[in-house]
Order: structure tokens, then C-alpha cells, then sequence
């Protein structure tokens, strides 16, 4: 048997010297992460209700295709099949399907939405969008679909107005002429897990949703090169310390075509968030908070008259408060719903009754909660995701309702992405960790065990020359807590050699960049990086992600810090390496991490030779409202503070070579960050490299990306060979 293992790693070894492997490119990193090079998983995956099968898409979503727990797949449509016997002709594919029951498609084309019968082959138009209105001022075209599966109705926006569509009849929901007033889109810039605008009730019969008066947000202009002469589009854009939205929530009644206003007792820049509908339709549930994000009350109020019924519990920090998932209803238990808190240290969950009495706390790990994935169809179980003792992992948990007895699903360690069936006895799960690329299977949410593996994804990387990854912890800068770091190596590393090294770092709040998953969690570039000779390193420092309040708080009022420190200690780790050359050492980050790169060049100027920062926030002061002041208050309340972040005054320190980046039209960290910065180097008479992508908003998308991310390597290329 030894002779034969010996023999066997022979083979494979020489099999492996004579086998050509290709180089894995830039072009091919950028443009192929998302395609060819993406590991095979399912498209378009739903269960399908009252059965144990799934559905999902294959053939550039052309066919659709049902697996059952015991293996089996069929095929349940075609789109050539529908056209063939079809009144409409507008579905082309069947990207963006949903079940309506287990024999009824909802199936959606450019613009126009169809119930179709599977068992029956027949279909039925729920709604033919309405053309866009064309004006002398342009074309006003609509936005924000949502429709309602139970009626068949969409609700749409066009321009700032909020509208009803059922078959081709158009209603008016809310038509204002003062285009500071937006009805059913998103507000407060998407902060506070919002993401839509609008909420239909559980039956239909109601809409609520967003409105909010810019009146008195400044205006911001952004360059339009594309016109002769060049011209500027403004947005709406409330800086830190200024003049923000005023957010109400408005209820839509079909039947009558009534609206009516909830009657907030709210002050005038405070946020509304996190709404839900009671199961009933006779109340709404808002989770409202003051401007400085510390305090949080769960409001009810009426969906018939709008009027304030009670405030159900209070939530308060000295740091802030930050509502993210709405109230969720148990089915069978309509009097209880779920909550998610952090008020004990980590997000946990907590049972309540609609009238506001805390029934228990369901959980008390000592690590994160993500997100509720769903509810057996008795309500004796509620599905959750989270961390685990190991914060790079994703997880499934259940816990029992009337006992708060928790057990563990996913049993390996790695990343899990469920999908549970509707009545909560299975689940779809898609694992990968550092070694497996993506495995798919079918699990018992009784105890996680295995019912039918569906397939184990190949290595879309198997014939290129593949760097290798890891997973390693340091202590931080307080040397209190372990943070966790990605190192990515060239496949020919040799420890007896050195290497030059790249930072890569985001290293603000709700994102977390290590992660046990395929590739570690880093985009492919990284890879081609490595294999041109570096090492890639990147931390989660404090102040990021899924950590728990005290390491997630402790940036409050003090952006920069925690964050810089957490980074040098990791500086320190990779010179303690005997293969890291620290005098070849550069940092890239972008957005938050365009932010930090400037100040680790500025703040820390004996660290790296070269540092590349895209769309940096260079002062606070000239971020927005909801995301700066729940870190930083207001300039007026924190001057000290906003002092300390700002990169503008650390300028004199500049030691290494410094490209700075930004798109022309960049909504989200304006140019004047970038403007103002290089204004203050040019007074100091330091010289710079500054660039800019026209047309491109926050980030470099498209065949674009192939051009910045050309830029940023070869500019730390050759300015670390100097």
C-alpha cells in the first residue's frame, strides 16, 4: 500500500510538471469573475410551494427545470413553449419568475407582468405597463416596480409620483407638481436596511409607503460632458450638520382610492424606518429614530385613520442606534412578532407582543445575528443566519419560539447561503469555504442532516496558475481582541525569498472583506496581483463588520482611528515575516477604504512607498447626513472630532507616492473630497498623481474596470521599482 501511494504522488506530480497552465489576466479577472469564471451554482433557484421540489434556470434562463428530494429533474418550461400558444409575446426569458402557487408563474417582461399555469398551460395579463409620458422637458419614464402577487397589481413610480397599474388601467396614488416632494422611492440614501419605497399589505388591499420633502436639502451639481455645451444635473445631497429630508409615510387604500398620512409625532429631520404590516392590515408598525441616531422608539399606528396608536419600546445608546430589520410576524401566533437587537452586546432575537410586552429573549449568543431566513408552517420555528463563534462563517440556526432552544444546521465549517422551503422542513444550501468552490444540496431542517446532494461545483480556476490563500488571525491594536486577515501568495512562492506587498482595505462599518468562502472572500485581480510576484493582505479591522457592538463602536466620534491603528498593527505582522519585503509596500482601498489609504499615507507616511485611494472620503463634513452623523454627530458637536479625520490636515506629512481617483460623477462620495485634498497639496507645493473616469458615479463598472484596475497595479508597479 506505501509503494502505492508513493507511486501515485509520482504520477501526479509529473503529470502536473508537463501539464500547461495558463495565466490567469487581468482582463480575464474583471470581465470573467462574474461569468465563465464564477463557480457553477443554481440560477434562479425557488422552491416551488406545497412540494418538495425546486426550480431554477439553465440556458441563459430559457429553460426552466424542477429537482425533487429524491434526485429527479424535469424540465417545466420552455420560453420557445410559451411563445408558440401565446396571446403576448413580451417574456423573453424567465429571469425574474416567482411562484404564485405550485401551478402559476408570475412571469415578467420589459414591461408587462403575466400569471401563467403551468399544469394548464394558459396565461392570463395581470398588467401591460403604460408607455413612458414624453414632454418637452424628455421622456418620463417608470421605476420601482412592485408588484402584488395576491391581485395581480404593480405600483410604480414615475418622476417623484407614486402610481397604481391592474391590467391597463392606471391609478394615481400620489401626483404633486413641486418636485421636492418624492412619493414611493427610497429614502435616507438607503441607510437602515431601506431599500424600496413602497409595501403592499398581506391581502392587497393597502399600499404604505415613503414620502419625503427635499424642500430644504441643497442642491449638488454634477458635470454632464455629454452634451454641447457641457451641463450640470443636480441631486439632492444633505451634508453632515445640514438641512436634511422630511420623511412621512403614506397609506394608499385601493378600494377607495383614499390616501391618508400616519400622524408622526416625530420632530422634523427625524427617520422612519423598518415598516411592517401588522398580519391583520389594521396597524403599521414604524421603527422611528431621532437625527442623532441614539434613540429609537417602535411605533403602531392605524392603516385606517393613520393615527398614533402606541409606542411599543424604546431602544437607547450612547453611541447610536441602528434599526435594520422590521418587526416579523409568526404565523399562527399573529399577536407575537421577532425582533432584532444588538442591546445586549450582539444582534439577538427577541419575542414580542403587538401590545408591546417583551415575551423573552429568544438568543443570547455572544456573536452576530443576520438576518431571519424564514418560518416552519406551524410557527414553532424561526430560521436564522448568523456567524457562529468564528466570524468569518455563515450559518443556520433554528431556535424553538416557546423555549428559546437553539440548535446548529450547517454542519461544516465554511459559508452557508440557505434557501428554506416553504413549510420550513427543508432547506437549500450552498456551501464553499477556502478549499470547496460551491456544493449544493438539499437538508433536513430538522437536524441539517443530508437528503439529496444536487452537485459539487468544479474549479473554475483549475487551468490557470492559482495562488494560494489563507486565513490568519493577529491581535489588535489593544492587543484585546483577535482580527482576522487574508494572505495570498503566488502558487511558485518560495519562503526564502521576499516579496513585495499589497494592502488591500475597506475598514468601515457593515463590511467585512475576510471571510472562510471560496477565495477567501477577495475578488479575482488580487489573484493576478500575487501571481506577478506580491503578496495580498487584508485585515477586518475594528470598526467593521459582524463583530459585536464593542468592536463595531468603538469608531464612534472618531472616525480614523481604531480603524489605523487595527492596520499598522497588521503592517507590524507582515514585517515580522521573513518573506515581506517591507520596503516595497503599498495600499489600495476605495470609498471607505480610499479614506483610509489617504490617511495610512498621510497619518502613518513611513509605512508604505505607494498608495492608490479611489473615491476617498477626505473630510466628513462634506458626507452625507444618515451614514456621517451616526458616526461623527454634527461638525457644530464634534469639531474635534471631524478635525482629527480629516486628511486635508496631514498633507505636510505625504513621504510616499500617492495616485488619487475618482469618478466625474461619483453621487456618493463627491469629487470635492478629492478636489479639496488636492487643493491643499497643491498649497503645500506636494506633488500628486490624481485621475479621473468620466461618466462613472462611486465605482468603475464594465469594460471600464479593465482600464482602472490596469492603472492602479502598474502605478504600484513602477513606483515601487524606482
Amino acid at each position: 500500500m506505501k509503494s502505492h501511494f508513493i507511486f501515485s504522488v509520482l504520477f501526479f506530480v509529473f503529470v502536473s510538471t508537463f501539464a500547461q497552465k495558463q495565466t490567469l489576466t487581468l482582463e480575464d479577472a474583471i470581465l470573467y469573475q462574474g461569468g465563465k469564471l464564477l463557480p457553477e451554482k443554481l440560477n434562479n433557484v425557488a422552491w416551488i410551494p406545497t412540494s418538495k421540489e425546486i426550480s431554477y434556470t439553465v440556458q441563459n434562463a430559457q429553460t426552466l427545470l424542477s429537482f425533487s428530494l429524491s434526485g429527479k429533474v424535469d424540465t417545466l418550461l420552455k420560453i420557445d413553449d410559451i411563445r408558440k400558444g401565446a396571446k403576448y409575446h413580451a417574456i423573453s426569458n424567465f429571469n425574474g419568475y416567482t411562484w404564485m402557487d405550485e401551478n402559476t408563474l408570475f412571469l415578467k417582461g420589459e414591461k408587462s407582468g403575466y400569471a401563467y399555469n403551468v399544469k394548464e398551460k394558459t396565461e392570463s395579463r395581470l398588467f401591460e405597463e403604460l408607455p413612458g409620458i414624453v414632454t418637452a422637458s424628455g421622456t418620463h419614464k417608470t421605476a420601482n416596480r412592485d408588484v402584488c402577487y395576491e391581485t395581480g397589481a404593480q405600483a410604480f413610480t414615475r418622476d417623484n409620483n407614486l402610481f397604481l397599474l391592474k391590467g391597463d388601467e392606471e391609478t394615481v396614488v400620489v401626483r404633486n407638481k413641486d418636485k421636492n416632494i418624492v412619493a414611493g422611492q427610497s429614502i435616507s440614501r438607503n441607510e437602515f436596511g431601506i431599500s424600496k419605497g413602497t409595501f403592499w399589505s398581506p391581502s392587497g388591499n393597502m399600499l404604505a409607503f415613503y414620502e419625503k420633502d427635499e424642500t430644504a436639502v441643497s442642491e449638488y451639481p454634477l458635470l454632464d460632458i455629454n452634451t454641447t455645451p457641457g451641463s450640470l444635473n443636480s441631486i439632492k445631497y444633505p451634508m453632515a450638520g445640514q438641512k436634511s429630508e422630511v420623511v412621512s409615510v403614506g397609506i394608499f387604500h385601493v378600494l377607495t382610492s383614499k390616501v391618508i398620512y400616519l400622524k408622526s409625532t416625530k420632530a422634523e429631520f427625524d427617520y422612519m424606518t423598518n415598516l411592517a404590516w401588522d398580519p391583520s392590515e389594521n396597524f403599521v408598525y414604524v421603527a422611528e429614530l431621532n437625527r442623532a441616531q441614539n434613540h429609537m422608539k417602535l411605533n403602531k399606528y392605524s392603516a385606517i385613520t393613520g393615527d398614533f396608536v402606541a409606542t411599543l419600546f424604546e431602544e437607547k445608546s450612547e453611541t447610536w442606534v441602528e434599526p435594520e430589520h422590521a418587526p416579523y410576524f409568526i404565523d399562527g401566533q399573529k399577536d407575537k412578532f421577532i425582533w432584532l437587537s444588538e442591546r445586549d452586546g450582539f444582534m439577538n432575537l427577541y419575542l414580542y407582543k403587538t401590545d408591546g410586552k417583551l415575551v423573552r429573549q429568544l438568543t443570547r449568543n455572544k456573536w452576530v445575528t443576520k438576518e431571519i431566513i424564514g418560518q416552519d408552517e406551524k410557527g414553532k420555528y424561526v430560521f436564522y443566519s448568523g456567524t457562529g463563534k468564528n466570524p468569518t462563517e455563515t450559518n443556520l440556526y433554528k431556535v424553538e419560539i416557546s423555549s428559546g432552544k437553539q440548535s446548529l444546521l450547517t454542519l461544516s465549517e465554511g459559508t452557508n447561503t440557505t434557501l428554506l422551503s416553504p413549510d420550513g422542513k427543508y432547506f437549500l444550501n450552498n456551501f464553499s469555504n477556502t478549499f470547496i468552490v460551491n456544493n449544493v444540496s438539499i437538508r433536513s431542517a430538522k437536524d441539517g442532516y443530508l437528503k439529496q446532494h444536487v452537485f459539487s461545483a468544479e474549479n473554475p480556476l483549475k487551468d490557470f496558475e492559482t495562488p494560494s490563500v489563507e486565513i490568519t488571525t493577529l491581535k489588535s491594536a489593544d492587543g484585546e481582541t483577535d482580527l482576522y486577515a487574508r494572505v495570498i501568495k503566488p502558487s511558485n512562492f518560495d519562503s526564502t525569498k521576499t516579496y513585495p506587498v499589497l494592502v488591500y482595505l475597506y475598514g468601515g462599518p457593515h463590511a467585512q472583506q475576510v471571510t472562510n468562502s471560496w477565495l477567501g472572500g477577495a475578488k479575482l485581480w488580487m489573484y493576478v496581483q500575487a501571481q506577478r510576484g506580491y503578496i495580498i493582505f487584508t485585515v477586518d479591522n475594528r470598526g467593521s463588520a459582524y463583530r459585536g457592538e464593542k468592536f463595531e463602536k468603538i469608531i464612534h466620534r472618531q472616525l480614523g482611528d481604531a480603524e489605523l491603528e487595527d492596520q499598522v498593527a497588521g503592517v507590524n505582522y507582515l514585517k515580522s515575516l521573513p518573506y515581506v519585503d517591507a520596503n516595497k509596500m503599498a495600499i489600495h482601498g476605495w470609498s471607505y477604504g480610499g479614506f483610509m489609504t489617504t490617511s495610512m499615507m498621510l497619518r502613518n507616511p513611513d509605512l508604505f512607498q505607494v498608495g492608490v485611494a479611489g473615491g476617498p472620503v477626505t473630510d466628513w463634513k462634506y458626507y452625507e447626513v444618515m451614514y456621517g452623523e451616526r458616526y461623527m454627530d454634527t461638525p457644530v458637536e464634534n469639531p474635534e472630532g471631524y478635525k482629527k479625520a480629516s486628511v486635508m490636515n496631514y498633507v505636510k506629512r505625504l513621504k510616499g507616492n500617492l495616485l488619487l481617483i475618482h469618478g466625474n460623477i461619483d453621487n456618493v462620495v463627491l469629487m470635492q473630497h478629492n478636489l479639496k485634498l488636492i487643493e491643499a497639496f497643491v498649497d503645500e507645493g506636494i506633488q500628486v498623481d490624481f485621475f479621473v473616469y468620466p461618466n462613472h458615479p462611486h465605482n468603475v463598472r464594465g469594460k471600464d474596470r479593465i482600464h482602472l484596475m490596469t492603472k492602479v497595479l502598474n502605478y504600484i508597479d513602477e513606483k515601487l521599482k524606482d
